[in-house]
Formats: C-alpha cells, sequence, structure tokens
C-alpha cells in the first residue's frame, strides 16, 4: 500500500478535505503542517517541475492579494522565499502518492491516486 503525503495547513478546508478523502478510503496519510514544517526545496522542485512555480501559487487568493504581491515582479528565488515563510499563497493542499502529484481541491486526482495506491 502507497503512503499519501498531504503538505496543507491544518486549518486550511481543502486541506482538510484532502485529509478526509484518503482516510474515508483507508489510506495511509502522512501530514506536512507547512505552519510548523516547511517543504524541502527537492519536494517544491517535485511540484514546479510537473505545474510550474507559477503553477503552484495561487495569485487570486486573499494571503497573495493582502501581501500586496499582485503587481509584484519577482525572480523565482523571491518567490520561493515568500512562500516558506506563507505557505498560504499555495494552492493547498500539494498531495503526492508514488509519482502522482495534485495541487488544490483535485477530486479526480485523488481518486486516482486511492486506486493506485491500494
Amino acid at each position: 500500500m502507497q503512503n499519501v503525503q498531504i503538505f496543507g495547513l491544518k486549518n486550511c478546508p481543502a486541506t482538510r478535505a484532502a485529509e478526509r478523502f484518503f482516510k474515508e478510503r483507508g489510506i495511509a496519510i502522512h501530514f506536512v503542517d507547512l505552519k510548523l514544517k516547511p517543504m524541502s526545496p527537492g519536494e517544491i522542485r517535485r511540484f514546479t517541475d510537473r505545474f510550474t512555480l507559477a503553477g503552484i501559487v495561487d495569485p487570486n487568493s486573499k494571503p497573495w492579494l493582502d501581501a500586496g504581491l499582485k503587481y509584484m515582479k519577482m525572480s523565482d528565488a523571491e518567490l520561493l522565499a515568500k512562500i516558506e515563510a506563507t505557505p498560504r499563497l499555495l494552492r493547498l493542499p500539494l498531495v503526492r502518492c508514488a509519482n502522482l502529484l495534485s495541487i488544490g481541491k483535485d477530486d479526480a486526482a485523488w481518486k486516482a491516486m486511492a486506486t493506485t495506491g491500494a
């Protein structure tokens, strides 16, 4: 049985939905609270290789707008630093099961993970 890794925040509704989805199907999860432990550069690269750096952030989110990032031009390194400091800028949750990845609330990807992981 595969292990599903969920990167998110405890108080994020989409993160809780992912946890609930996998728990209801009896799939073991490893939850990483980004408030307590930032993602490693290797994990971030895994998601950015698949979705791009711009793809894993949510430029329409309240935290993005509140941080005044809407009109800022940043290098990838600057954006990565912002993400590490403020994980809410990400499209949470980021979910990984073996080589399958998903960002945000993505029921279709989670179902694929559940079938592959079983």
